[in-house]
């Protein structure tokens, strides 16, 4: 999926036709968690400014590493400098969370909203991006105990300051965030034209429709994947998650709830 999928993580980073910005050349992620992790484990991560079709270890380590859960990240820089600590997923003890998106105008909203941290994780924020000040202002308010609770309340701050600074539609994007149990991935944006979002359909339908494809005998009955784009042109195998809607990925499947939605 990183490396060899038609529509890879490698070859987003050269081409994302569904995406804003169609090269995402300037920087990369990827994390995960350890195969056989105790709940609460930290994961681990590997960040690169390099382009992610540029650089050599990723195939190195993605050859080697085995894990129940990976988040990957390519990114194009829409002001905050190219450096590894401004390069997703971000982490904070076994949480990991990525953006796809921008709060519009930043640099009106980066004070009243950094201020707005716990100062207690304030010292976690290593980077310029705004993404990484979401999420240290979400874990401020209670990503933790409720993360749709969570997400809500931050996502209506960030609208809640750039309306008081003159900014029409604050926030853009989908969200990714995960304890190493569940997923939570989130599509919103203040102007309801959210950057996309997809899911992989349950792998055993999956079989049933393409009996004859190699890959798909090679994932589980558990496997799932949520992407920003669709990993391949095949009908049917990746469906698209609606606006303003949060999606929960645990051991059962997947599950949808409306995400603040416009009247809220």
């Amino acid at each position: 999926m990183i490396l060899d999928a038609q529509h890879s993580l490698v070859a987003q980073s050269l081409n994302s036709p569904l995406g804003n910005e169609t090269v995402n050349g300037d920087g990369f992620g990827f994390g995960w968690y350890p195969e056989n992790n105790e709940p609460g484990s930290q994961p681990a991560f590997f960040h690169s400014i390099e382009p992610a079709w540029n650089d050599q270890n990723l195939r190195e380590l993605t050859r080697s590493i085995r894990s129940p859960l990976f988040f990957s990240h390519v990114r194009a820089a829409g002001g905050p400098p190219i450096q590894q600590t401004n390069c997703h997923p971000f982490r904070h003890e076994n949480w990991m969370f990525m953006h796809n998106g921008f709060l519009t105008e930043f640099s009106k909203v980066k004070r009243d909203l950094t201020y707005a941290v716990d100062p207690s994780l304030y010292p976690n924020i290593l980077g310029t991006t705004d993404s990484e000040v979401l999420f240290n202002l979400a874990l401020t308010l209670g990503l933790k105990d409720d993360p749709i609770a969570a997400m809500a309340a931050t996502i209506r701050k960030v609208e809640s300051v750039g309306r008081d600074h003159g900014v029409a539609f604050p926030m853009q994007g989908t969200v990714a965030v995960t304890d190493g149990a569940t997923m939570w991935a989130f599509r919103y944006s203040s102007q309801m034209r959210s950057r996309t979002l997809f899911h992989s359909t349950d792998v055993e339908t999956l079989w049933e429709m393409y009996p004859d494809a190699e890959r798909f005998k090679l994932f589980g009955p558990n496997a799932r994947l949520i992407v920003s784009e669709p990993l391949n042109d095949l009908p049917g195998v990746f469906q698209e998650v609606p606006e303003s809607t949060a999606l929960v990925v645990e051991s059962s499947g997947y599950h949808h709830e409306p995400f603040l939605a416009a009247d809220d």
